[in-house]
Order: C-alpha cells, then sequence, then structure tokens
C-alpha cells in the first residue's frame, strides 16, 4: 500500500488509498470518493438559504449546520456560517488544512453517522451556485497548443506572438456573467464584419464557441503593492474547477484591435460549481514538462525549482456536445476532445506571481482562468475554432448532423478527473451549459 504519510508534499491520511466512509455511495464513486471532499454553496429543496458543503459521493455535507454544532475548528466557525466561500479561501492554507482533515475524520467514522447523518442532503435536491463573490475575473493564455493552433490560423509563419515564451498573457475579463453550470448561455449579439464587407452588421453571432479552461481560485491575497514570490505562490490558490469561456469567434475578429477582448468574451462564462481544493490535489501534482531546446528561461521572478518539480496537474479534461436532436434520441454527449491539463506553458503559481508582479492585490474569491488547453494533435482541442480549423472543416456527430461552430440547442459538457498510481482518482463534476437564442435588442 502507498505510504501516504511520505509519498509526495502535502499527502496525508485524507488522501489514503484504502479510507472508506459511512456515506456509501462515495466509495468508488467517480467524482466526489471521500478522497476529493470539493467544497461548494448550495441551497436544498424547499429552501433558498445558500449553505457551504461538501460533496460526498451522492450527497451534500451541510459544512454550515457542521460548524454550527461545533464539529469544525474554531478559526472555521465563522468562514463556514457565511453564504460564500471567500472566507474559506482566505484562512491561512494551515487551518484550510485543518478542516479538511475534520470533515474527513468525521465522514470515515461510523461512530458519527447518527450524529451526521441530519446534515447530508442528496445532490440531486439541492441548487448549486456560485461558490464565491467574485471580485474579478483574469483569462490567460497559457494553453501553448491552442495558441499555436490558433495561430497558425492567422499567421501561418509566426503563429506564437514574440512575448508569448516571455510573460504569461492574460487580460481582465467580467466577473459579474460568469455562473454555475446549467445555466443557459443566451447567443450574444454584436457587430461583426465578414472579410469581404464594406461594413459591419450587428446581430446574433453566427461563430458561437466554447473554449475549454481550468478555473484557479484565489485564496489569501496579497496587499495592494506587495507582489507574490513564485515560492509563495502556490499557498495562495485555494483551488480549481472547470471553466467554459464562451466566446463569439465573429465579433471577436472585428472588435478585438486594438485593445483586445470585449463583448466577444464578457457576455457569459459557465464554472463547474464544486471547487476541487488545492489540498485534495496533493497527490496529482507532477514535473512542468521541460521547455523545448531553444526556448528563453523564464526571467527569475518566474522561476522556482520546487514549482517546476511539482507545479503540473495531473489532470485528463474533456469536452463533449449533444444537440437537440441528439438528446431526443437519448444519443449521449459527442466527445470532441479529451487531453492533459498539462499542455500548459505556463504553471498556476508563475500565473499567480505574474499577476500580482505589479503590485496588483489579488482577493479570496478572485478567479483566474488558464485559457484553452489543447493537445498538439486533434484528439484534445479545446475548442471548435481549431477543430474545424476556423470553420473550413466541420465536425460530424454521431446522428449525422455536423457543426463548424455552436447551434442553438447545443449542450457542452465539460469533465475533468485527477489520477495518479497509488491513488484514488477524483473528479471536478460537469461544467454544463445550453445555447439558447438570442433575446431581440430594442431599436
Amino acid at each position: 500500500m502507498v505510504d501516504v504519510q511520505t509519498t509526495l508534499a502535502g499527502v496525508d491520511a485524507t488522501h489514503d488509498p484504502a479510507r472508506t466512509s459511512w456515506v456509501d455511495s462515495a466509495n468508488g464513486h467517480r467524482e466526489f470518493p471521500i478522497q476529493n471532499l470539493p467544497l461548494g454553496v448550495f441551497s436544498p429543496v424547499g429552501s433558498d438559504r445558500l449553505r457551504i458543503g461538501a460533496a460526498i459521493g451522492d450527497s451534500i455535507l451541510d459544512l454550515t449546520a457542521l460548524a454550527a454544532a461545533g464539529f469544525v475548528p474554531q478559526s472555521c466557525v465563522a468562514p463556514l456560517g457565511q453564504s460564500v466561500l471567500n472566507g474559506v479561501f482566505g484562512l491561512p492554507k494551515a487551518e484550510r488544512v485543518a478542516l479538511r482533515q475534520r470533515i474527513s475524520t468525521l465522514l470515515s467514522d461510523a461512530a458519527q453517522r447518527d450524529a451526521l447523518q441530519s446534515m447530508l442532503h442528496l445532490q440531486a435536491d439541492c441548487a448549486m451556485h456560485l461558490p464565491a463573490a467574485i471580485g474579478d475575473y483574469t483569462d490567460f493564455y497559457v494553453g501553448i497548443h491552442h495558441a499555436n493552433n490558433v495561430g497558425r490560423l492567422f499567421r501561418p509563419d509566426a503563429p506564437l506572438l514574440p512575448n508569448y515564451k516571455h510573460i504569461p498573457i492574460g487580460y481582465h475579463g467580467r466577473a459579474s456573467s460568469i455562473r454555475p453550470s446549467g445555466v443557459p448561455v443566451t447567443r450574444p449579439n454584436g457587430q461583426r464584419k465578414a472579410p469581404d464587407s464594406d461594413a459591419p452588421v450587428f446581430g446574433p453571432s453566427a461563430r458561437l464557441d466554447y473554449e475549454l479552461e481550468l478555473g484557479i481560485w484565489i485564496g489569501p491575497g496579497n496587499a495592494l503593492g506587495e507582489p507574490i514570490a513564485i515560492a509563495n505562490a502556490a499557498d495562495h490558490i485555494a483551488g480549481y474547477c472547470l471553466l467554459n469561456d464562451w466566446s463569439a469567434r465573429d465579433l471577436q475578429a472585428w472588435e478585438y484591435q486594438p485593445l483586445g477582448p470585449f463583448l466577444a468574451k464578457n457576455f457569459h462564462s459557465t464554472i463547474s460549481p464544486w471547487v476541487v481544493t488545492a489540498e485534495a490535489l496533493a497527490p496529482f501534482y507532477a514535473a512542468q514538462p521541460e521547455r523545448p531546446a531553444g526556448d528563453p528561461a523564464p526571467m527569475p521572478y518566474l522561476w522556482d525549482e520546487g514549482d517546476q518539480a511539482a507545479g503540473a496537474l495531473q489532470i485528463a479534461l474533456s469536452v463533449a456536445l449533444a444537440s437537440t436532436a441528439m438528446r431526443a434520441s437519448d444519443i449521449p454527449p459527442a466527445v470532441l476532445g479529451s487531453g492533459p491539463a498539462s499542455n500548459m506553458y505556463w504553471t498556476a503559481a508563475q500565473i499567480v506571481t505574474h499577476h500580482a508582479s505589479n503590485g496588483c492585490n489579488l482577493l479570496p474569491g478572485d478567479l483566474l482562468g488558464t485559457g484553452t488547453i489543447s493537445t498538439p494533435d486533434d484528439s484534445g482541442l479545446g475548442s471548435l475554432l481549431e477543430l474545424t480549423r476556423g470553420g473550413s472543416q466541420p465536425v460530424h456527430l454521431p446522428n449525422g448532423e455536423s457543426r463548424t461552430f455552436l447551434a442553438d440547442g447545443d449542450v457542452v459538457v465539460m469533465q475533468a478527473h485527477a489520477s495518479a498510481d497509488g491513488y484514488v482518482s477524483i473528479g471536478f463534476g460537469e461544467c454544463r451549459a445550453e445555447v439558447v437564442p438570442t433575446r431581440t435588442v430594442a431599436r
């Protein structure tokens, strides 16, 4: 059996593959075994009060009730009494670790069943909400294969811009339009201009796309003017989620110069509602892939040997699509791409450090997107823009339909699972949304 006490930094008894729960559905659960315990905000059926919970199998343990009953460390009582996770995210890492260990102990000890049974809710009977009050959202562009694939469509001879391998590229997005899985995305209106047209037109986007990303939740922040050292950056990450940064490619092509994404991106972003904590992922960190020969070395403020040795994540990502006709015929979603999260040119710690390097203050509950994560071949492309070569090569679905970009009624489903030899695999839950028709704009 794996010696979980000494194998990897941060791995403890909560990751023990032999640990089971008295919540029967957790044992062997593909997403939420006791080794996971992701955090989220939920409301039980018939209630409009938002509560903090931990997923365990097919159920949710009400951590708000658990704290009120005195089962958690005192430092966690007030944060767990809130309706968002910002307070929990802001706890020092040691206190978050202690909370996780306490929850795992309670759920693995059959003697606690009677005391905690009333605090369990079936996930099927609950609504999930945004896990945090998101103060700011920044989207990065660290999926190098996506950057290469898209760059080749527009700049075949020089797909990457000169700064790409020197600096983690990012832009500030719109926090107010982020929604949890299950909330429909309305096809956006905007200006678009065909290459052979003299003037733009206004109307619904005809080239709506998805983007397969990871979301990074900020934990303890930094004061304005005080950078975050790369060696300490991981301690500022509370957890991860899936992120679909919907993109209107035709609007983007017309508006993005000279200031970058605007209406093509800010209309909606979908996240999976469960936060897989940084602590839960301890067994699944791995060495960052070596940079190709000839690539510039990161500047000293972005380089840490420990981060390079264990800054990548062993997470398998996938994206699937189900059309209206497919769902009517009970045809499961068609997987359009799957690949590893290690296809990131910069680590999560480098993203955080660079974001704060100019003194920008990050706050608990801020959300950072990795940017689209793709493979170098067609097996794991994270957007239709890449998969269809800019719309020139349609994707064929199992029922004979084809797509270049998304149609109204399409449902996009993203999933992720972390796995490593000797440990129990854990999942992120679904990041799902249906595309619904444009709303008419008043004239």
